[in-house]
């Protein structure tokens, strides 16, 4: 029996593309349905800073990731500059399709291979790269009502689904946030009941004991 999962990703994160790598390891029978969603709105949302928005956090993530490609043998550069736009992406990707072979090319091209997210140059490449002749045809695909209307909806869903970070995978409403969690979901498709019984059961409604209050240091 085909099992499903949906995939909510940000080209603005290099995790995803770091996860993707990994995607062999997950059971022949699961459908993936990849949806791009604007990491910004999650994170305006549930009114928290991205990684690239704590200065120290910042540069701990660019250096990890790079180990952790290095590691994997994932090809990978950083782009001249991030957080960048990736609206541009987000629209194309959708506009395209949402398959994973646009995704990767996309991905490839970003965090690959060091190109930057939202210059034209850079953007004018990765379209012949994808068969768009030119950049005002890019424009005109990513301009279209309909493709901005399903990133707005991917990433109202996602937020109505308590997707707070990308990568995310939702499966029977269940959240693998991280390139990490891919494990953790390939036990729960493996063994379910795991997760529904004693002390994963108990931590789905674990008591708040103390609330932070806002510092002002």
């Amino acid at each position: 029996m085909t099992k499903q999962a949906t995939w909510y990703f940000d080209y603005i994160s290099p995790y995803p593309y770091l996860q993707m790598a990994r995607f062999d390891q997950l059971p022949a029978d699961l459908e993936i349905t990849a949806k791009p969603v604007l990491f910004a709105g999650l994170l305006g949302h549930w009114d928290q800073k991205g990684p690239a928005e704590i200065p120290a956090k910042r540069r701990q993530t660019y250096r990890y990731c790079h180990w952790l490609a290095n590691k994997r043998g994932i090809p990978f550069k950083t782009p001249p500059r991030h957080p960048f736009n990736p609206l541009a992406l987000l629209r194309l990707t959708i506009a395209l399709g949402s398959n994973f072979d646009v995704i990767a090319k996309i991905y490839h091209h970003i965090w690959g291979t060091g190109h930057d997210g939202q210059e034209p140059e850079s953007l004018k490449i990765l379209g012949e790269s994808l068969g768009i002749e030119s950049l005002e045809k890019m424009n005109d695909l990513i301009s279209e009502p309909s493709v901005k209307l399903e990133l707005r909806q991917n990433t109202e869903e996602a937020i109505q689904k308590g997707v707070f970070g990308v990568p995310t995978f939702v499966v029977d409403e269940e959240l693998y946030w991280g390139d990490d969690a891919l494990d953790m979901m390939t036990d729960y498709l493996a063994n379910p009941e795991a997760f529904s019984r004693g002390e994963m059961q108990r931590l789905k409604d674990l008591p708040i004991g103390v609330q932070r209050k806002e510092s002002r240091l």
